[in-house]
């Protein structure tokens, strides 16, 4: 008989605090090992690492990266709190750059890399904006190659086998598939749904069994303009142009990489190429 599923609260109970410190140093021999050898003008740059021991006597692993003024895009997304000054807004172009600089990423690490390495861990937290609002992907502490196998390794054991963020979690993952670039597709597939809507996967909204996959399919298309960020089109003249040309076709991507089933999403290389059309596209629009 197969034996019944873990629950993710199940699977958090038996996690010790032994647990918690090998993930860790798991986390940070990752992203040495993922960082070491791969080169990207959106991946994060890393100045130098350091280990030491903390006040407690306990080990200290630090790496230390290139400084973002303008901090992540969850910051911008989904900002805290206005009480000290009036929000910063990112508008249509910006959020395009942004796609098109975090897709390429996961273009160069899936299909260019010598061992092809999945991030595991998509999200907005994880993606850093430079002075110049150019996107950078941080934190490989769950970066896998595709060619390491961990074999015999017992998930219940360990904090690895989460392989994600909750709302970010390819739904294969949940069903212990062995994880796979088109797992990373669906993060992504989850961020840019998230960058148009400017709802977060987590939200309390989607606590009637929906998700924002099919928040956003629900009205897709006639309905778009009822579930997207409206701050993001303040700058564009013709708005009605804008959806047609621009924001139906970046949601059309963000459904088809966040497809329940693996096989039905599409390639990074394919992902950029489209978002880089409608780039594009918008480009000339202001041109006119």
């Amino acid at each position: 008989m197969q034996a019944k599923p873990q629950t993710l609260h199940e699977h958090m109970k038996k996690i010790t605090y032994k647990d918690i410190v090998k993930a860790t140093d798991r986390s940070f021999v990752a992203e040495c090992e993922a960082l070491r050898n791969i080169r990207h003008r959106n991946l994060v740059k890393i100045l130098t690492v350091c280990s030491s021991v903390d006040y407690s006597g306990a080990d200290f692993k630090a790496l230390v990266f290139q400084y973002m003024p303008n901090g992540s895009l969850e910051m911008w997304l989904h900002p805290k709190d206005h009480a000290h000054g009036e929000r910063k807004i990112l508008n249509l172009s910006q959020r395009i750059n942004i796609a098109l600089d975090v897709a390429s990423v996961m273009d160069y690490l899936h299909n260019q890399c010598a061992s092809p390495l999945i991030h595991c861990d998509l999200k907005p937290s994880n993606i850093l904006l430079d002075l110049d609002m150019a996107a950078y992907v941080s934190d490989f502490g769950l970066a896998r190659f595709l060619c390491i196998r961990d074999a015999g390794q017992d998930c219940s054991e360990s904090l690895a086998c989460l392989k994600g963020s909750i709302g970010y979690i390819p739904p294969e993952y949940g069903m212990r598939e062995v994880i796979s670039t088109k797992g990373d597709v669906y993060s992504f597939g989850v961020l840019l749904l998230e960058m148009i809507t400017g709802s977060s996967p987590i939200d309390q909204k989607f606590t009637d069994g929906t998700n924002l996959h099919s928040f956003v399919d629900r009205a897709f298309p006639k309905k778009t303009h009822e579930i997207i960020d409206p701050v993001m089109l303040q700058d564009e003249v013709d708005v009605t142009e804008t959806m047609k040309s621009c924001i139906i076709p970046l949601v059309r991507i963000g459904l088809s990489c966040s497809m329940t089933s693996p096989r039905e999403r599409p390639g990074m290389g394919q992902v950029c190429t489209e978002i880089l059309k409608i780039k594009q596209t918008l480009s000339n629009s202001h041109a006119e």
